[in-house]
């Protein structure tokens, strides 16, 4: 193998070919005044070829998972050497580093390491595995990337072959007859399984997972039974009490999943508790659909119920609906409490992705997250982002007591639609204790429902409305969808038999651990897979604003008269209708059952959507709060100044992003409008690659974690 002191004249290689992996390439050694390292020079198009092929390698199939990653702007260097970085990220193979089996037996070998909730030394354990490679971008030459392979062979530091084919020592008897079983195919049966699915459904859908890899083979439909069985015997028996007390039940749990942890602390006399919980695919879909992209709470679950309320971070995946990326039960919500648990979740990303950022967070309630996410310490050192506030929590209490302490519907129709028009009035100059006096004198005779809004809302109603407008507001498209996850939570957890529980924390974790994550992961497997055709379309349906879409525009009509409410066919039943009064208004009232629980139901979102596009309704709220702060904006700086040439670039900039998302949402032609992006599209593998060029603007969206293999289907790297 050459030697060679340094980069510049080292010849850039492309193998042929979709996939190529290290032996298509002629490497070299590099020597430097520490190491020696092989090395190969690669276009920097190619990082997910390369990726593919060294995870597809007969003598070894595994995974790489980035273990280290680091990132430099361009320009931020006056001085570089030839080797310099501008992305750096250390891949390691996904059986290593650690080793579960140290101490212990040897382990059964296997061709990929299998995600799993137990971490003991059992065949789906990590190995120790000390392959290991670094990609590295070139500062200088930003087009090209430079491969350096630390470790080529997958062996522990023993030295010895700790997984895969050649794994002879840790095969065992009759491993080889046993069919391959990845993790995608154990995640998919256990999803089923908690789920309560049949046990001959979930067998089916598990054979025809096997069959993928190893074919038809008679033998395959016997094993897989066992394993099936097996499987579901296992989630069983499992239980979450692992200790009568709670506390140690819970410490145990802890120190067991440490991988699904990124903050925890133990209830001691001066501190709370707090218990921050992320699985592996939980942090994958929040790299994925958090990069550039909303991030959400659905805040203060359970107060009343549980032992601890549960904090729930949510971001938008590629429909719109609300995915949950991390659980914080705590009962605390001090400003050090608050700010130690989002510091730390938010370093566990960046600890794979050193470019992750978050374009805004969403949240809904006023007096538990906005002051501590405002903070300008707590802006700087952890989300860097905008604040939105979301009025769901709001509306849905309001509706839900005013159905329930007001009996005659007329009354309820009356009253909904004052208290809409004294948050409609914040931004048209309203007197905030005039319009509360007329409320209170108008309904004087709803004793129960006005005693409920002068214990529990009159007292801070000022401070709400103030914080709405001075927030921006959330859409409801957005309301819709964390109100939607909120509802299939309680669901989920307020269960009959489970009623007894409520007051233990493992039985939380295990609820949300197991059943809620098992449901989530489903979803989003059936969607891209299109393997399950029911969850595909229960999961789509799951949102109002979804629903909303699928009723047409001709099954709705308003009151000639004085269009003071709007009628929605039924698409099941053209003989029945429902009835929209205060069209045109987030609190309009609709008397279907799912809105009288409270909830943002289909008919009031579809009647908006046709009154927007009418010029004698109001605009929404979030609109309304935008125009209101961009003319702020447009009014603050002095005439001729400096100040006003940067406020009109951040407003400009700001109606250019917005103008370019309502053609994209308005167009059918999506080819038409991506021709007139200034983004420079290119073929789906760059755009999917770990490390993307600078772009001349950051279009807001998720980031894909995904390579396309040769089926043209994704595939995780």
């Amino acid at each position: 193998m050459d030697v060679i002191e340094s980069i510049d004249n080292l010849q850039v290689q492309d193998p042929p070919g979709e996939d190529f992996c290290s032996a298509d390439l002629d490497w070299v050694k590099l020597r430097s005044a520490e190491r020696c390292d092989e090395v190969a020079l690669i276009p920097y198009d190619r990082v997910d070829a390369f990726i593919i092929g060294e995870c597809s390698t007969v003598e070894c199939p595994t995974r790489f998972h980035i273990e280290r990653g680091r990132k430099r702007s361009q320009g931020s260097l006056k001085e570089y050497k030839n080797d310099e970085y501008l992305e750096y990220r250390l891949y390691w193979c996904s059986f290593g580093p650690e080793n579960y089996g140290e101490g212990g037996g040897t382990l059964p070998s296997r061709r990929y390491r299998l995600n799993t909730r137990n971490r003991a030394a059992r065949p789906q354990s990590m190995r120790g595995c000390t392959c290991n490679f670094v990609v590295k971008r070139l500062y200088a030459r930003p087009s090209l990337v430079l491969l350096i392979y630390n470790e080529r062979r997958h062996v522990n530091k023993a030295g010895f072959v700790c997984h895969g084919p050649l794994d002879k020592d840790a095969i065992g008897p009759g491993a080889k007859k046993i069919p391959y079983v990845c993790s995608e195919i154990q995640q998919q049966t256990m999803s089923m399984i908690y789920l309560g699915i049949p046990e001959e459904n979930v067998l089916e859908k598990h054979i025809e997972g096997i069959q993928r890899y190893c074919g038809s083979d008679p033998k395959v439909k016997t094993l897989a039974t066992q394993y099936v069985q097996k499987l579901g015997m296992i989630i069983k028996r499992s239980t979450q009490e692992l200790d009568l007390d709670d506390e140690a039940s819970i410490r145990l749990w802890a120190e067991r999943n440490k991988k699904s942890i990124f903050f925890y602390r133990d209830t001691s006399e001066n501190e709370s508790f707090i218990l921050g919980i992320q699985t592996e695919w939980q942090l994958q879909q929040m790299i994925r659909f958090g990069n550039r992209n909303i991030i959400a709470t659905d805040s203060t679950f359970g107060i009343k119920r549980l032992k601890y309320p549960l904090c729930t971070l949510l971001v938008f995946d590629s429909r719109g609906h609300a995915l949950p990326v991390a659980w914080i039960i705590t009962r605390s919500i001090a400003k050090p409490d608050v700010t130690i648990w989002m510091k730390s979740l938010h370093d566990r990303v960046h600890s794979v992705d050193p470019g992750w950022k978050a374009s805004g967070f969403i949240v809904d309630d006023a007096a538990t997250e906005i002051e501590p996410i405002r903070q300008n310490a707590l802006l700087v050192e952890t989300f860097s982002c905008p604040v939105l506030f979301s009025l769901w929590r709001v509306r849905r209490s309001w509706l839900r007591h005013i159905v329930k302490k007001c009996t005659n519907i007329e009354v309820q129709r009356e009253i909904f639609k004052r208290l809409g028009q004294i948050v409609y009035g914040i931004w048209g100059g309203m007197d905030l204790t005039v319009a509360l006096e007329e409320l209170l004198l108008d309904c004087v005779d709803q004793t129960s429902f006005m005693q409920y809004f002068k214990d529990s809302w009159l007292p801070k109603i000022e401070m709400w409305l103030k914080l709405m407008k001075t927030v921006p507001l959330a859409s409801q498209e957005a309301s819709g969808a964390i109100e939607a996850y909120h509802v299939k939570l309680k669901t989920r957890l307020y269960d009959d038999s489970h009623l007894g529980s409520l007051q233990r924390v493992d039985w939380l974790v295990h609820k949300l651990t197991t059943e809620l994550h098992s449901s989530y992961w489903l979803d989003r497997y059936a969607d891209e897979s299109d393997l399950f055709p029911n969850v595909k379309d229960d999961y789509m349906a799951s949102t109002s604003w979804y629903r909303a879409l699928q009723i047409p525009d001709s099954s709705v009509s308003f009151d000639e008269k004085d269009q003071l409410f709007a009628k929605v066919l039924s698409q099941n039943d053209s003989s029945l209708s429902k009835l929209v009064w205060n069209p045109g208004s987030e609190f309009a009232h609709c008397d279907c059952e799912w809105s009288l629980q409270g909830n943002l139901c289909k008919h009031v979102i579809k009647v908006n959507m046709i009154c927007g596009n009418m010029p004698h309704y109001q605009s929404s709220l979030s609109f309304q709060s935008l125009k209101t702060m961009l003319m702020d904006l447009w009014k603050k700086p002095m005439d001729d100044s400096v100040s006003m040439d940067l406020s009109t670039a951040w407003t400009f900039q700001i109606l250019d992003q917005v103008q370019k998302l309502v053609e994209l949402n308005d167009s059918n032609n999506i080819g038409l409008v991506v021709d007139n992006m200034p983004l420079k599209w290119t073929v789906k593998r760059v755009r999917t690659s770990p490390g993307r060029q600078s772009q001349p603007f950051a279009f807001p969206g998720p980031a894909m974690n995904y390579a396309t293999n040769k089926s043209g289907k994704r595939k995780k790297l």
